[in-house]
Protein backbone atom coordinates (compact mmCIF):
# COMPACT_ATOMS: atom_id res chain seq x y z
CA UNK A 1 0.00 0.00 0.00
CA UNK A 2 1.48 3.36 -1.02
CA UNK A 3 1.65 6.22 1.47
CA UNK A 4 -1.26 8.34 0.22
CA UNK A 5 -3.48 5.25 0.35
CA UNK A 6 -2.15 4.24 3.76
CA UNK A 7 -2.99 7.71 5.11
CA UNK A 8 -6.63 6.99 4.28
CA UNK A 9 -6.84 3.25 4.89
CA UNK A 10 -4.14 2.64 7.53
CA UNK A 11 -4.80 1.85 11.18
CA UNK A 12 -8.39 1.22 12.31
CA UNK A 13 -10.84 2.58 9.74
CA UNK A 14 -14.47 3.47 10.44
CA UNK A 15 -16.75 1.72 12.89
CA UNK A 16 -17.91 -1.88 12.40
CA UNK A 17 -21.00 -1.57 14.62
CA UNK A 18 -22.53 1.38 12.75
CA UNK A 19 -20.75 1.34 9.40
CA UNK A 20 -19.49 4.90 9.98
CA UNK A 21 -16.73 5.71 7.48
CA UNK A 22 -15.03 8.08 9.91
CA UNK A 23 -13.86 6.68 13.25
CA UNK A 24 -16.34 8.02 15.83
CA UNK A 25 -15.31 10.29 18.67
CA UNK A 26 -15.73 8.14 21.76
CA UNK A 27 -16.11 10.97 24.23
CA UNK A 28 -16.17 8.70 27.24
CA UNK A 29 -14.15 8.33 30.43
CA UNK A 30 -15.16 4.86 31.62
CA UNK A 31 -16.77 1.68 30.26
CA UNK A 32 -19.29 -0.92 31.43
CA UNK A 33 -17.64 -4.22 32.38
CA UNK A 34 -19.26 -7.60 31.77
CA UNK A 35 -17.85 -8.84 35.05
CA UNK A 36 -14.83 -8.06 37.18
CA UNK A 37 -11.84 -8.04 34.82
CA UNK A 38 -14.03 -8.85 31.79
CA UNK A 39 -13.83 -5.84 29.49
CA UNK A 40 -12.34 -4.53 26.25
CA UNK A 41 -11.79 -1.00 27.55
CA UNK A 42 -11.49 -0.15 31.23
CA UNK A 43 -10.78 3.58 31.53
CA UNK A 44 -9.92 6.15 28.86
CA UNK A 45 -6.54 7.04 30.31
CA UNK A 46 -5.61 3.39 29.73
CA UNK A 47 -7.31 3.02 26.36
CA UNK A 48 -9.88 4.79 24.18
CA UNK A 49 -11.19 3.58 20.79
CA UNK A 50 -10.61 6.92 19.04
CA UNK A 51 -7.09 7.31 20.38
CA UNK A 52 -6.44 3.65 19.60
CA UNK A 53 -7.35 4.27 15.94
CA UNK A 54 -4.92 7.18 15.78
CA UNK A 55 -2.18 5.17 17.45
CA UNK A 56 -2.68 2.34 14.96
CA UNK A 57 -2.48 4.80 12.05
CA UNK A 58 0.82 6.38 13.12
CA UNK A 59 2.16 2.88 13.83
CA UNK A 60 1.38 1.83 10.28
CA UNK A 61 2.77 5.03 8.73
CA UNK A 62 6.10 4.73 10.55
CA UNK A 63 6.32 0.95 10.20
CA UNK A 64 6.65 0.25 13.91
CA UNK A 65 5.21 -2.21 16.41
CA UNK A 66 2.96 0.20 18.35
CA UNK A 67 2.01 3.86 18.47
CA UNK A 68 1.19 6.14 21.41
CA UNK A 69 -0.61 9.50 21.42
CA UNK A 70 0.09 12.24 23.94
CA UNK A 71 -1.26 15.67 24.81
CA UNK A 72 1.68 17.46 23.11
CA UNK A 73 4.96 16.81 21.40
CA UNK A 74 6.78 17.70 24.61
CA UNK A 75 4.59 15.25 26.54
CA UNK A 76 5.63 12.53 24.07
CA UNK A 77 9.33 13.36 24.48
CA UNK A 78 8.94 13.55 28.26
CA UNK A 79 7.32 10.10 28.30
CA UNK A 80 10.21 8.65 26.32
CA UNK A 81 12.71 10.25 28.69
CA UNK A 82 10.90 8.48 31.54
CA UNK A 83 12.30 5.21 30.17
CA UNK A 84 15.68 6.13 31.67
CA UNK A 85 16.90 5.89 35.25
CA UNK A 86 18.91 8.25 37.39
CA UNK A 87 22.59 8.11 36.50
CA UNK A 88 21.92 7.61 32.79
CA UNK A 89 23.61 9.64 30.06
CA UNK A 90 21.95 10.65 26.78
CA UNK A 91 23.54 12.13 23.63
CA UNK A 92 21.32 14.74 21.95
CA UNK A 93 21.55 16.71 18.71
CA UNK A 94 22.81 20.22 19.47
CA UNK A 95 20.43 22.14 17.15
CA UNK A 96 17.15 20.92 18.62
CA UNK A 97 13.85 22.67 19.15
CA UNK A 98 14.06 25.13 22.04
CA UNK A 99 11.46 23.26 24.08
CA UNK A 100 13.44 20.04 23.74
CA UNK A 101 16.60 21.82 24.83
CA UNK A 102 14.76 23.27 27.84
CA UNK A 103 13.40 19.86 28.82
CA UNK A 104 16.79 18.17 28.49
CA UNK A 105 18.81 20.88 30.23
CA UNK A 106 16.44 22.04 32.98
CA UNK A 107 13.93 19.27 33.74
CA UNK A 108 15.22 15.73 33.23
CA UNK A 109 18.53 16.66 34.87
CA UNK A 110 16.52 16.94 38.10
CA UNK A 111 16.07 13.17 37.86
CA UNK A 112 19.82 12.65 37.69
CA UNK A 113 19.96 12.13 33.93
CA UNK A 114 22.95 13.70 32.21
CA UNK A 115 22.67 15.10 28.67
CA UNK A 116 25.42 16.02 26.22
CA UNK A 117 24.51 18.19 23.22
CA UNK A 118 26.69 17.53 20.18
CA UNK A 119 26.71 17.80 16.40
CA UNK A 120 25.21 14.40 15.59
CA UNK A 121 25.81 14.98 11.87
CA UNK A 122 29.39 13.96 12.71
CA UNK A 123 29.30 10.21 13.55
CA UNK A 124 32.82 10.32 15.02
CA UNK A 125 31.76 12.99 17.49
CA UNK A 126 28.85 10.79 18.54
CA UNK A 127 31.15 7.80 19.11
CA UNK A 128 33.63 9.93 21.05
CA UNK A 129 30.91 11.09 23.46
CA UNK A 130 29.69 7.62 24.41
CA UNK A 131 30.33 6.93 28.10
CA UNK A 132 29.92 3.86 30.29
CA UNK A 133 26.52 5.14 31.44
CA UNK A 134 25.27 6.27 28.00
CA UNK A 135 21.89 4.68 27.32
CA UNK A 136 20.49 6.52 24.31
CA UNK A 137 21.07 8.79 21.32
CA UNK A 138 18.36 11.35 20.52
CA UNK A 139 18.44 13.16 17.18
CA UNK A 140 16.43 15.61 15.12
CA UNK A 141 16.88 15.50 11.36
CA UNK A 142 16.35 17.93 9.77
CA UNK A 143 16.95 20.09 12.82
CA UNK A 144 15.09 23.14 14.01
CA UNK A 145 15.86 25.84 12.86
CA UNK A 146 19.12 25.32 10.90
CA UNK A 147 17.93 22.18 9.10
CA UNK A 148 21.11 20.24 9.84
CA UNK A 149 21.08 16.64 8.66
CA UNK A 150 22.13 13.58 10.63
CA UNK A 151 22.80 10.28 8.88
CA UNK A 152 20.16 8.05 10.47
CA UNK A 153 21.72 4.81 9.23
CA UNK A 154 25.17 5.69 10.58
CA UNK A 155 23.89 6.70 14.01
CA UNK A 156 21.68 3.62 14.08
CA UNK A 157 24.72 1.41 13.51
CA UNK A 158 26.58 3.18 16.31
CA UNK A 159 23.60 2.72 18.63
CA UNK A 160 23.36 -0.99 17.87
CA UNK A 161 27.10 -1.50 18.30
CA UNK A 162 26.97 0.04 21.79
CA UNK A 163 23.50 -1.34 22.73
CA UNK A 164 21.97 2.13 22.95
CA UNK A 165 18.38 3.15 22.38
CA UNK A 166 18.10 5.25 19.21
CA UNK A 167 15.40 7.96 19.19
CA UNK A 168 14.55 10.16 16.19
CA UNK A 169 12.36 13.27 16.15
CA UNK A 170 10.81 13.09 12.67
CA UNK A 171 8.58 16.17 12.95
CA UNK A 172 10.03 18.16 10.04
CA UNK A 173 10.08 15.36 7.45
CA UNK A 174 6.96 13.48 8.61
CA UNK A 175 6.39 9.80 7.78
CA UNK A 176 5.38 10.86 4.28
CA UNK A 177 8.96 11.82 3.39
CA UNK A 178 11.07 9.87 5.89
CA UNK A 179 10.76 6.67 7.94
CA UNK A 180 13.58 6.48 10.52
CA UNK A 181 12.45 3.09 11.82
CA UNK A 182 13.43 1.48 8.50
CA UNK A 183 16.89 3.08 8.94
CA UNK A 184 17.60 1.80 12.45
CA UNK A 185 15.57 3.92 14.88
CA UNK A 186 14.03 2.28 17.96
CA UNK A 187 11.61 5.12 18.72
CA UNK A 188 10.23 7.79 16.39
CA UNK A 189 8.67 10.97 17.76
CA UNK A 190 6.52 13.72 16.28
CA UNK A 191 5.10 16.97 17.47
CA UNK A 192 1.80 16.07 15.81
CA UNK A 193 0.67 19.65 16.31
CA UNK A 194 2.72 20.45 13.24
CA UNK A 195 2.49 18.66 9.87
CA UNK A 196 0.46 15.66 11.03
CA UNK A 197 -2.41 17.80 12.30
CA UNK A 198 -1.65 20.48 9.75
CA UNK A 199 -4.50 22.90 10.47
CA UNK A 200 -3.43 24.87 13.58
CA UNK A 201 -6.32 23.41 15.54
CA UNK A 202 -4.85 20.66 17.71
CA UNK A 203 -1.89 20.23 20.08
CA UNK A 204 -0.62 16.65 20.16
CA UNK A 205 2.41 14.37 20.20
CA UNK A 206 2.97 10.80 19.05
CA UNK A 207 5.61 8.14 19.57
CA UNK A 208 6.15 4.90 17.66
CA UNK A 209 8.24 2.02 19.03
CA UNK A 210 9.80 -0.87 17.14
CA UNK A 211 9.15 -3.90 19.39
CA UNK A 212 6.90 -5.45 21.99
CA UNK A 213 9.23 -4.80 24.91
CA UNK A 214 9.31 -1.05 24.25
CA UNK A 215 5.56 -1.06 23.62
CA UNK A 216 4.87 -2.55 27.06
CA UNK A 217 7.18 -0.03 28.72
CA UNK A 218 5.68 2.93 26.86
CA UNK A 219 2.11 1.88 27.60
CA UNK A 220 2.95 1.51 31.28
CA UNK A 221 4.42 5.04 31.27
CA UNK A 222 1.54 6.50 29.24
CA UNK A 223 -1.03 5.00 31.58
CA UNK A 224 0.90 5.82 34.77
CA UNK A 225 1.81 9.42 33.95
CA UNK A 226 -1.44 10.13 32.13
CA UNK A 227 -0.37 12.67 29.51
CA UNK A 228 -2.76 11.18 26.98
CA UNK A 229 -4.43 12.77 23.96
CA UNK A 230 -8.18 13.18 24.32
CA UNK A 231 -10.66 11.55 21.91
CA UNK A 232 -11.73 14.73 20.13
CA UNK A 233 -8.14 15.81 19.53
CA UNK A 234 -7.31 12.28 18.38
CA UNK A 235 -10.12 12.52 15.82
CA UNK A 236 -8.94 15.96 14.64
CA UNK A 237 -5.44 14.60 14.20
CA UNK A 238 -6.61 11.64 12.14
CA UNK A 239 -8.68 13.96 9.96
CA UNK A 240 -5.67 16.18 9.37
CA UNK A 241 -3.42 13.24 8.54
CA UNK A 242 -5.66 12.11 5.66
CA UNK A 243 -4.37 15.02 3.55
CA UNK A 244 -0.75 14.86 4.74
CA UNK A 245 0.60 13.61 1.40
CA UNK A 246 -1.14 16.29 -0.64
CA UNK A 247 -0.04 19.01 1.77
CA UNK A 248 3.58 17.87 1.91
CA UNK A 249 3.83 17.81 -1.88
CA UNK A 250 2.34 21.30 -2.27
CA UNK A 251 4.47 22.85 0.48
CA UNK A 252 7.63 21.39 -1.03
CA UNK A 253 6.74 22.68 -4.49
CA UNK A 254 6.33 26.20 -3.13
CA UNK A 255 9.36 25.92 -0.84
CA UNK A 256 11.59 25.14 -3.81
CA UNK A 257 10.25 28.21 -5.65
CA UNK A 258 10.90 30.41 -2.60
CA UNK A 259 14.45 29.11 -2.23
CA UNK A 260 15.11 29.85 -5.91
CA UNK A 261 13.80 33.37 -5.36
CA UNK A 262 15.96 33.90 -2.26
CA UNK A 263 19.04 32.74 -4.19
CA UNK A 264 18.58 35.60 -6.66
CA UNK A 265 18.86 38.26 -3.96
CA UNK A 266 22.10 39.78 -2.76
CA UNK A 267 20.63 40.87 0.60
CA UNK A 268 20.33 37.33 2.01
CA UNK A 269 23.40 36.11 3.89
CA UNK A 270 22.67 32.39 4.15
CA UNK A 271 19.85 30.07 3.10
CA UNK A 272 19.22 26.84 5.00
CA UNK A 273 17.25 24.27 2.99
CA UNK A 274 18.08 20.56 2.50
CA UNK A 275 17.03 20.76 -1.14
CA UNK A 276 19.97 23.00 -1.99
CA UNK A 277 22.90 21.01 -3.37
CA UNK A 278 25.14 23.37 -1.39
CA UNK A 279 23.35 22.60 1.88
CA UNK A 280 25.49 20.74 4.36
CA UNK A 281 24.10 17.23 4.51
CA UNK A 282 22.15 17.53 1.24
CA UNK A 283 23.30 14.17 -0.11
CA UNK A 284 22.73 12.44 3.22
CA UNK A 285 19.17 13.74 3.24
CA UNK A 286 18.66 12.54 -0.33
CA UNK A 287 19.85 9.07 0.70
CA UNK A 288 17.38 8.74 3.59
CA UNK A 289 14.36 10.84 2.60
CA UNK A 290 12.00 11.12 -0.34
CA UNK A 291 11.47 14.88 -0.06
CA UNK A 292 12.94 18.11 1.29
CA UNK A 293 9.90 19.54 3.05
CA UNK A 294 8.53 23.03 3.48
CA UNK A 295 10.80 24.51 6.16
CA UNK A 296 13.27 27.25 5.15
CA UNK A 297 15.54 29.41 7.29
CA UNK A 298 17.51 32.39 5.98
CA UNK A 299 19.64 35.14 7.47
CA UNK A 300 18.84 38.73 6.50
CA UNK A 301 21.86 40.22 8.28
CA UNK A 302 20.52 41.74 11.49
CA UNK A 303 17.80 41.46 14.07
CA UNK A 304 16.48 44.91 13.13
CA UNK A 305 16.01 43.96 9.49
CA UNK A 306 14.52 40.62 10.41
CA UNK A 307 11.86 42.25 12.56
CA UNK A 308 11.07 44.72 9.77
CA UNK A 309 10.52 41.81 7.36
CA UNK A 310 8.28 40.02 9.85
CA UNK A 311 6.16 43.14 10.30
CA UNK A 312 5.60 43.60 6.56
CA UNK A 313 4.41 40.13 5.54
CA UNK A 314 0.67 39.79 4.98
CA UNK A 315 0.24 36.15 3.99
CA UNK A 316 3.09 34.78 6.11
CA UNK A 317 1.58 34.94 9.60
CA UNK A 318 3.90 35.86 12.47
CA UNK A 319 3.33 32.96 14.84
CA UNK A 320 4.90 30.11 16.76
CA UNK A 321 4.57 26.56 15.40
CA UNK A 322 4.93 25.22 11.85
CA UNK A 323 3.57 22.68 9.39
CA UNK A 324 0.11 24.23 8.96
CA UNK A 325 -1.94 25.00 5.87
CA UNK A 326 -1.18 28.65 6.62
CA UNK A 327 2.32 29.91 5.90
CA UNK A 328 4.01 31.00 9.12
CA UNK A 329 7.06 33.17 9.76
CA UNK A 330 9.09 33.52 12.93
CA UNK A 331 12.30 34.82 14.48
CA UNK A 332 13.84 31.78 16.24
CA UNK A 333 16.20 33.81 18.45
CA UNK A 334 13.25 35.68 19.98
CA UNK A 335 10.54 33.04 19.68
CA UNK A 336 10.93 29.26 19.32
CA UNK A 337 14.53 29.22 20.57
CA UNK A 338 14.44 32.07 23.08
CA UNK A 339 14.81 29.51 25.89
CA UNK A 340 18.31 28.69 24.61
CA UNK A 341 20.95 31.02 26.13
CA UNK A 342 22.23 33.71 23.76
CA UNK A 343 25.81 32.41 23.94
CA UNK A 344 24.59 28.93 22.99
CA UNK A 345 22.54 30.31 20.09
CA UNK A 346 25.61 32.13 18.84
CA UNK A 347 27.66 28.92 18.95
CA UNK A 348 25.00 27.10 16.94
CA UNK A 349 24.58 29.85 14.36
CA UNK A 350 21.08 30.95 15.39
CA UNK A 351 21.63 34.66 14.75
CA UNK A 352 19.28 37.53 15.54
CA UNK A 353 18.83 37.97 11.79
CA UNK A 354 17.73 34.37 11.17
CA UNK A 355 14.17 34.05 9.87
CA UNK A 356 12.35 30.72 9.73
CA UNK A 357 9.38 30.17 7.46
CA UNK A 358 6.95 27.28 7.33
CA UNK A 359 5.47 27.18 3.85
CA UNK A 360 1.74 26.54 3.68
CA UNK A 361 -0.53 25.51 0.82
CA UNK A 362 -1.45 28.97 -0.48
CA UNK A 363 -0.83 29.84 -4.12
CA UNK A 364 2.91 29.83 -4.79
CA UNK A 365 2.92 33.13 -6.66
CA UNK A 366 1.01 34.92 -3.88
CA UNK A 367 3.58 33.80 -1.32
CA UNK A 368 6.47 34.87 -3.53
CA UNK A 369 4.98 38.33 -3.96
CA UNK A 370 4.33 38.66 -0.22
CA UNK A 371 7.90 37.71 0.65
CA UNK A 372 9.40 39.93 -2.06
CA UNK A 373 7.39 42.94 -0.83
CA UNK A 374 8.50 42.30 2.76
CA UNK A 375 12.17 42.01 1.78
CA UNK A 376 12.09 45.11 -0.42
CA UNK A 377 12.31 47.46 2.55
CA UNK A 378 13.60 50.93 1.76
Amino acid sequence: MKKKTKLIHGGIVGDEQTGAVSTPIYQVSTYKQNGVGNFKYEYSRTGNPTREALEALIRDLEGGYAGFAFSSGMAAISAVMTLFNSGSHIIVTDDVYGGTYRLMSKIINRSGIDVTFIDTSNPKEVTDEIQENTVAIFIETPTNPLLKITDIRSIGEIARKHSLLFIVDNTFSTPYWQNPMTLGADIVLHSATKYLGGHSDVVAGVAVVKNEKLAKEMHFIQNSVGGILGPHDSWLLMRGMKTLGLRMEQTEKTAKAIVQFLETRNDINTIYYPGLSSHRGHQTHVNQSNGFGGMISFDVGSGKRAQEVLQKTKLFTLAESLGAVESLISLPAKMTHASIPKERRKELGITDGLIRISVGIEDTEDLLVDLRDALDIE
